[in-house]
């Protein structure tokens, strides 16, 4: 398991939402009123670049987030070499495959038959922003933070997660040097799909580890 060791200036996560994109006043919600506002009148100043905002937005948007885990997830469940690849270094491996914006900090684990890999971070919320994106409410939970490496069966059956009891639970402690992905089993009935139908159905609570991945029942 990882140690802690966090620095002062390590980038905690905060809930800050950014509208953008056009549209009448009557369809944004007050707060997304104030926010444009304050843009506005930060850009009129020169505090802020609205271009730059954009970026950043775009970056969010498109750039990071759970969908580039399931692009890694399903290469890996398809492409035995990329998997022991991506195992043994996340950042070479997402660059085969075009990704180019993934740190070295990322660490991927797979789920086995055998061993369930699940992630916290017990100090604070670091998350591997870069492959799932912005952390969910309940990971950034003191809950979570403090029961997942206590009792994880318990809460992964709060997921609706259970698993026989030969199935070992590794938790993993994440710090502001090391991040990691879960790849999920890939599950039963998803033979023959493509990469990009595989990635649609590669969940972010699955690359956590608190919810595994369900069999898929073909059409007859």
């Amino acid at each position: 398991m990882a140690d802690h060791d966090h620095d002062d200036d390590h980038q905690h996560d905060h809930d800050h939402h950014h509208h953008h994109g056009e549209g009448h006043a009557s369809e944004l919600s007050e707060m997304q009123i104030r926010v444009r506002a304050l843009e506005t009148i930060l850009a009129q100043k020169g505090y802020v670049d609205p271009a730059a905002l954009d970026e950043i937005v775009e970056t969010y948007e498109k750039r990071i987030g759970p969908h580039i885990g399931a692009k890694l997830v399903a290469r890996a469940w398809v492409d035995e070499d990329f998997k022991k690849e991506l195992l043994k270094d996340v950042a070479i491996a997402s660059e085969r495959i075009g990704l180019t914006e993934i740190g070295s900090h990322v660490i991927a684990l797979e789920n086995k038959p055998s061993v369930h890999h699940v992630v916290v971070c017990t100090l604070c919320s670091c998350y591997p922003w870069a492959v799932l994106g912005l952390p969910p409410t309940w990971y950034k939970s003191y809950a979570y933070r403090s029961r997942v490496v206590k009792e994880p069966r318990k809460v992964l059956a709060d997921f609706g997660t259970t698993l026989p009891d030969t199935t070992e639970i590794r938790v993993w402690d994440s710090t502001a040097e090391t991040r990691f992905i879960v790849i999920p089993q890939r599950p039963v009935g998803t033979e023959g799909w493509s990469e990009e139908r595989l990635a649609s159905i590669v969940s972010r609570d699955a690359m956590v580890g608190v919810t595994v991945l369900q069999p898929v029942i073909q059409e007859a």
